[in-house]
């Protein structure tokens, strides 16, 4: 009943914004590539939300020259915070920390850990993204004596240092608080947290700011070149629209943290940082086309008996198909994670002396 209080709370606030239409929540179409600047660009997705399935067409394009995938037209600061408006807090806050507290997730926090330790034992480490602080819980079993300190957007990192799971919680944008916290860090790690921001060579220079010379930067994104993407479209997971705003192929990623003044010690673009759920999430968002949607305050009433009972009907039926695929997904995954099919890649590199370079070709929108 106090999730039903809720929907109907927040839905005038859902109601009045989709009045207005959600076109606005869009920018102009982009003409040319934000990493390269290249005119040569051509649509790779067409899809819709199927996490939350609120209403919106989201488009991917690529270019041709360098290979990088972005949203376009991408989500204005108003329909960012549209969409991800009761996702990681409010509604969906306690669904997605399960999701992160699970030990699926822990499992894969302790082996990214696990990477760093090959090349550095670090006495201050500042997760970026970091939500509610679940990595920095799981690292620190590998890494007792390391402080780990987060940064994220929201009120979650600020609950996850009082509730320990860091040292210290900055809240807001690294690119407005790396100043302030130059030549602290001997780690910084960004969890498929690039992916969401607006400007990566902005959060990659940001990253250099806050470590010390000698110190690393670990990075895992979802990897735009796996087959999966082609062939499952826009019900690949990491695609995940309309919250991923762009896809560095690794090339690209590498060559810029050299450029900026890192050394690239990893780039894994097969191993363990693949992240076995394609075919499971792919089958549920299938089965859920046939579903009558969840009651959600971005809806505009609230569904009648029949619709949940056919709801709850096609969620049964489609059950077993998802933990068949999930169960497939396990079984293929230690040669998924040795083939291109990996569905994220993984850099480790480290700052070398020196200032950041200055960005040569600033066409990202802010």
């Amino acid at each position: 009943m106090a999730r039903t209080a809720e929907i109907a709370e927040r839905r005038p606030r859902y109601q009045a914004d989709l009045a207005r239409g959600t076109e606005r929540f869009f920018l102009p179409r982009r003409t040319t590539c934000p990493w390269c600047a290249s005119p040569r660009l051509k649509r790779r997705l067409r899809t819709r939300d199927h996490v939350q399935n609120k209403p919106g067409v989201f488009v991917l394009d690529e270019c041709r020259d360098c290979r990088h995938i972005f949203q376009n037209p991408r989500l204005t600061l108003e329909g960012l915070d549209f969409y991800y408006r009761d996702f990681y807090e409010g509604l969906g806050e306690e669904s997605t920390a399960k999701m992160f507290e699970g030990r699926g997730s822990t499992k894969r926090f302790r082996r990214s850990a696990r990477a760093l330790l090959r090349h550095a034992d670090p006495a201050r480490w500042l997760d970026v993204g970091t939500s509610h602080g679940h990595f920095c819980v799981a690292a620190s079993v590998e890494l007792p004596d390391t402080e780990f300190d987060g940064l994220d957007m929201g009120e979650s990192v600020e609950r996850a240092a009082k509730e320990g799971r860091i040292s210290t919680a900055y809240r807001g944008q690294f690119t407005e608080l790396a100043t302030d916290l130059a030549g602290t860090y001997d780690v910084v790690s960004m969890f498929h947290y690039l992916e969401h921001t607006l400007d990566q060579r902005a959060e990659l220079a940001a990253a250099h700011t806050a470590l010390r010379p000698g110190g690393h930067l670990l990075i895992e994104v979802p990897n735009p070149e796996s087959p999966l993407g082609r062939l499952l479209r826009g019900r690949w997971m990491p695609w995940f629209q309309p919250q991923h705003l762009h896809f560095i192929p690794i090339g690209n990623l590498c060559r810029e943290l050299e450029r900026i003044g890192f050394t690239v010690v990893t780039a894994q673009r097969r191993g363990d940082q693949h992240i076995p759920v394609d075919l499971a999430c792919a089958t549920w968002f299938w089965a859920s086309r046939a579903m009558p949607k969840e009651d959600a305050p971005w809806l505009g009433r609230r569904p009648g008996r029949a619709a949940v009972a056919l709801r709850w009907a096609v969620a049964l039926t489609a059950l077993p198909f998802v933990l068949v695929a999930y169960g497939l997904d396990l079984a293929l995954a230690p040669l998924t994670r040795r083939t291109p099919l990996s569905n994220a890649y993984r850099v480790i590199a480290r700052r070398e002396p020196g200032p950041s370079a200055p960005d040569p070709n600033p066409t990202q929108e802010t």
